[in-house]
């Protein structure tokens, strides 16, 4: 059974079908020593396709495991494959692919942080991309101004935009000082710095913005900045499934991995503990003779929203309570 040229190698990791089209029509891409054209079907599996001259290993869609990362960007990281200038990528940190490449699940912007998803299958990408499926991205966004009631009601009723109307889906106060205040905010589009657009409309200015979720995907508190961790498959098939694609079968994390993954995330904490006392002037506290710490000093140290990828699915529920901040409820 034929399929379009453009999803087959969306398939296998080439890029998202908007990209792999321009390919295509910047006639980068050919079939058996044909240059291809939008709108070609691919036949044969076994077909000779080479994009810039590159020979590309076509499977079936049955034949390949879908592989999804969940990355905690950066702030100053770019979300492209190669920059001119030199500076980092989104894609230098992740593991290298044999026969297949990483596609991100849209864009982050330069000073942005934060969750950001990448997946062996481009079909995957494009739909948790398209507008039409109305997937929720989160986002912790510190504002720089007054903020009032009014405000917050243009932003979820909808204002208008250079490209047309945009909204928040919710928005929930999470608490703030002088002119600095911090919200969680809902969107269901990846438009181009949406976010700060819309907040900019009620002339206030955004100081931090960082991604939390992206469906019901959080971003988790044992993820470092610059770090990333395979999902597993039951949170691969939440996304598939949210989609409208069949639920793979397999995964590529084997049980050992998953301790050895186990024991690099105490690692990490107990690092990012250390450095959190030392930063806060913090002096060692009494202990017992258990070696724990004395009864009654006893703190918890970081803090904030407690995310981790799968966790509490029950939909896409825009109103229920948050935990980061205090007992926060949506406006």
């Amino acid at each position: 059974m034929s399929e379009k040229l453009q999803k087959v190698l969306a398939r296998a990791g080439l890029g998202s079908r908007r990209e792999i089209e321009g390919m295509i029509q910047s006639g980068r891409v050919s079939v058996n020593g044909v240059v291809a054209k939008l709108g070609d079907r691919l036949e044969d599996l076994d077909a000779n396709v080479r994009v810039d001259g590159h020979h590309v290993q076509i499977s079936a869609s049955s034949e390949q495991v879908c592989r999804v990362l969940a990355y905690n960007k950066p702030e100053g990281e770019l979300c492209t494959r190669s920059d001119p200038e030199g500076r980092r990528t989104v894609f230098d940190r992740l593991p290298r692919l044999n026969g297949a490449r990483w596609v991100a699940v849209g864009r982050l912007d330069a000073n942005t942080s934060g969750l950001l998803l990448f997946t062996t299958d481009g079909e995957l990408a494009n739909r948790l991309m398209h507008p039409s499926r109305q997937v929720q991205r989160e986002y912790m966004v510190r504002v720089f101004g007054e903020v009032n009631e009014e405000m917050v009601r243009n932003l979820v009723r909808g204002v208008e935009l250079e490209d047309g109307e945009a909204r928040f889906e919710d928005v929930v106060y999470a608490g703030g000082e002088g002119s600095n205040h911090t919200f969680y905010v809902v969107i269901t589009e990846g438009r181009n710095r949406e976010v700060r657009r819309l907040w900019e409309t009620q002339g206030v200015t955004v100081s931090r913005l960082k991604r939390v979720r992206y469906g019901d995907i959080y971003l988790s508190k044992e993820l470092p900045r610059g770090g990333w961790m395979e999902l597993e498959l039951s949170d691969v098939n939440y996304l598939r499934e949210m989609v409208e694609l069949r639920a793979e079968q397999e995964t590529m994390i084997d049980p050992e991995t998953k301790k050895r993954k186990a024991r690099a995330q105490k690692i990490r904490r107990a690092v990012r503990r250390y450095e959190e006392r030392v930063e806060s002037g913090e002096t060692r506290k009494p202990r017992n003779r258990r070696g724990g710490q004395a009864a009654g000093n006893r703190t918890r140290t970081g803090g904030g929203r407690p995310g981790k990828p799968g966790a509490n699915r029950s939909g896409q529920s825009s109103t229920r309570q948050k935990k980061a901040g205090g007992n926060r409820k949506p406006r």
